[in-house]
């Protein structure tokens, strides 16, 4: 589930700019009406523009003689960091400002301010989700939404979509604790508000930190892929079986593949050799994401690896 980087860049682009705009007008309602719901939607955009160029860090750059696998695992690196930024600075601030507007409350000096704001918010906030869903279901295909994020290796399709659903209902919740404080005059529903968007923005943050600490730790292709990539490399006609291949995503289009075959007894080397470059060709002409493949030749008794240098790496029967 993976798009080309220039959409990628297109949903945290357009987040970036919404967030932007409407940190500066949260801001200014929130100082202008004492609102600590306000406030604490002010540091959630903030916090959420930062996290767009964060992400932007680790849209993939080029291999180099340090990093041959590629930049791809940084991508999930800073991912995890938003993850903690979105947790720390934007859900610790809402309940910290929470806190204290219910310990001292402060009435709300004029809410017509806030309703503005947050439905300039909404519609920027809205446009920027729209367009994160509509790429979203496009790479999700039938998949149920939980698991699309779950089994996505592209953290761009769910961490600006999440951001964006979150950051909706946040504008929804503190509408509601403005109203209701000024409505029966009980302060004291702003800061309730702001501990609930607080909340929020936590829950958000564990999501992203459980998916990124999968993908650091090194997730496997999908397994239908993997079975497919077995079956394909099984029915070349020298092949007597192949192992269970073992699979590493290094970033959201990057797939190491490391494979033990075991080649028909009687063959030569020359034609293992061939086998080999065909059996490469097949895996990467229908799975273009798997860029680096190790195989392990064997004859079919077992004997000592033959092929071109680079095979050899031991993997374990299944």
């Amino acid at each position: 589930m993976t798009r080309p980087a220039s959409k990628s860049k297109l949903v945290i682009w357009a987040a970036i700019a919404a967030n932007v705009a409407i940190a500066a007008t949260k801001f200014a309602a929130a100082f202008a009406t004492a609102s600590s719901a306000m406030l604490s939607e002010a540091i959630h955009s903030l916090v959420d523009s930062g996290n767009g160029f964060l992400i932007l860090l680790g849209i993939q750059r080029p291999a180099d003689d340090d990093h041959p696998f590629g930049h791809g695992l940084e991508l999930y690196f800073w991912t995890l960091i938003v993850a903690i930024m979105i947790f720390g600075i934007g859900g610790g601030m809402s309940v910290y400002e929470g806190l204290v507007h219910l310990n001292a409350p402060a009435e709300i000096k004029d809410p017509i301010w806030n309703y503005g704001v947050l439905g300039l918010a909404f519609v920027f906030e809205f446009t920027s989700w729209a367009i994160a869903v509509k790429e979203f279901w496009s790479a999700k295909g039938s998949q149920s939404i939980w698991s699309a994020i779950h089994r996505s290796k592209d953290p761009t399709n769910f961490t600006v979509l999440l951001e964006d659903s979150a950051a909706l209902i946040g504008l929804v919740i503190a509408a509601v604790g403005v109203f209701l404080s000024h409505q029966f005059q009980q302060p004291w529903w702003d800061g309730i508000a702001s501990l609930a968007i607080g909340v929020l923005l936590a829950a958000v943050a564990l999501v992203l930190a459980y998916e990124s600490r999968g993908l650091l730790l090194g997730e496997s292709a999908d397994a239908a892929m993997v079975q497919a990539i077995r079956s394909l490399v099984e029915a070349d006609s020298d092949v007597e079986r192949a192992n269970r291949p073992l699979t590493m995503h290094f970033g959201r289009s990057q797939v190491l593949l490391a494979l033990a075959v075991r080649f028909r007894d009687g063959i030569s080397a020359a034609e293992v050799e061939s086998a080999i470059e065909r059996i490469e060709q097949t895996i990467r002409s229908r799975y273009p994401t798997v860029k680096y493949i190790f195989l392990e030749a064997r004859s079919v008794l077992g004997h000592k690896p033959t092929g071109r240098p680079g095979t050899g790496y031991r993997i374990p029967a299944d």
